[in-house]
This record gives C-alpha cells, structure tokens and sequence, in this order.
C-alpha cells in the first residue's frame, strides 16, 4: 500500500485519482475497517498536512465555514449563535469518546456516511451545504441532497470534502436528542431540531439516511400525528442495536421531546 501525504488540497485531488486510492482524515473508521478487513485501498491519501481543510471561519453571507478536516472536539466547543452550529456542536459532544473526538474528523464522519452516525441528521436539520474538491473544480451539494443511503453518498470518484457550510439562520433554539445502548456508542435513534416559525427535525436510524420532517408543532397530534408521518417512510430496518418494532415505537416520543426542547430553547 503506497501513502502520500500532499501539502496542497490540489495535490491531494490529484493523488486521489489513482486505482484504489482513498483519502485518510481523522482515520477513526477507515483504520477500523482496514483493521477488520473491510477495506483494503492500494493507497492512502493523507489530508493531514493541507492547512485549508481546517478550522472554522465565518462566511461572508452569514453563518459558518467549517474546515473538514475540524475534529469533534474542536466543534464541541465551539459557541455561536447560528443555529444549524449550535446544533452541531450538541451532536459533537455525544460523539463516542474523548481520544476519538480529539482525532476523528468532521470530513470524514461525513463522507463516510454511516446511517447511525451523529453529523449526518444535524446536518441536515441545519440545511447545510457539503463543498466538494476535486481536480480544477469545487462544488456544493445540499446535506439534504448529499446522503443517498448507507455509505452512500453524491461524492464522485476523485472527490474530497472539503469544508461544511451551515447558513446563518434567524434565531431559534435546537436540541439533540440520541438514543443508544451506551453513552458513545452509535445511536439507534437520533434527533436534530431547530425551533422556529417553523421546527424542522432531521431522524437519524429510522433508515439508510436521514429523514426529515418540517413544520411540526407540539401543540397538534403530539406523537400520534408524527408516528403518522413517519409511516410513510415504511418500516424502520433492524440490525443488532435494536428491531424494527422498537424503533417505530420509541421514534414518535424521541422526536417529540427534541421538538419540546428545541422550542423551549426559542423562547425568550
């Protein structure tokens, strides 16, 4: 296995269009499964070097630019009051352990994509944009838009996550809510909202990406009205976390306490 370690995110684009190349963030899941045998790239591409992948900045038009390769300690502390960043900050600190938080990244939880992850439900409650890099060019692709299913997702070969933009938001409380056999482990369940004129909630567990809900309320149907709207995305899957039953039964009451808490959080 050949390991290039790049000083630009230019030349890391470039290392990366090799066979069998792959990047290396944080490297907390993709040493694991290369430990396990589940992956197996012929070369790794460091992103440790590149200064331009880290760090959190404010963007021009409001809200945050944020580095991908930021760790989860870094977004753990991190205090604003964007709303879509205080949300992510909520999530970083449940994510597993304190060595993990101090060397996984945010890039790479993301691209990764793993259905029971943290990021990917804040992300998309927040409407956050994904930057993508690649030779010559960079795009964005809506977070709503950028997770397609387990480990799937809108990166094409040759492309890095580059930074995470989360809009600047009016106001509004958040609150995340995870539910999981043990503090940091993955989540069977997990909730991001944003309280607002609206309250948009993002499900993390309830399928192979997460689903989102808007405009719910806690005034109207309560529980009943959002298991009802959570049919419609047929049944939850079941693996060695927990059955489908169990999540279909928990999910209502998960999503009706991040809802109470985010909009507590909004009031004056």
């Amino acid at each position: 296995m050949e390991y290039v370690v790049p000083d630009t995110l230019a030349d890391a684009c470039r290392a990366l269009e090799a066979q069998g190349a792959q990047c290396l963030a944080g490297g907390q899941s993709l040493v694991a499964m290369m430990n396990l045998g589940l992956a197996a790239p012929e070369r790794l591409v460091s992103l440790r070097r590149i200064a331009g992948l880290r760090g959190i900045a404010t963007a021009r038009e409001g809200g945050l630019r944020i580095g991908a390769m930021t760790t989860h300690a870094e977004l753990a502390r991190l205090r604003s009051d964007v709303p879509g960043a205080m949300l992510l900050a909520q999530a970083a600190r449940v994510v597993a352990y304190p060595a993990i938080r101090n060397r996984g990244t945010i890039g790479g939880s993301v691209a990764l994509a793993d259905p029971a992850a943290d990021y990917p439900v804040a992300l998309v409650a927040a409407d956050a944009t994904i930057e993508l890099a690649s030779v010559g060019r960079t795009r964005d692709v809506s977070a709503r838009d950028f997770f397609r299913g387990m480990f799937e997702t809108a990166l094409a070969p040759g492309e890095i996550v580059a930074a995470i933009r989360i809009p600047p938001g009016a106001g509004g409380g958040t609150a995340y809510e995870k539910l999981s056999l043990v503090a940091g482990d993955f989540a069977i369940l997990s909730v991001a909202a944003i309280a607002g004129r609206n309250t948009d909630v993002a499900i993390g567990g309830y399928a192979m990406k997460p689903l989102l809900l808007t405009g719910l309320g806690i005034a109207e149907g309560g529980a009943a009205d959002i298991a009802r709207r959570l049919d419609a995305f047929g049944e939850p899957p079941s693996d060695h976390r927990a059955a489908s039953a169990y999540r279909r039964r928990v999910a209502p009451e998960l999503v009706l306490r991040a809802v109470r808490a985010a909009t507590q959080r909004a009031s004056p």
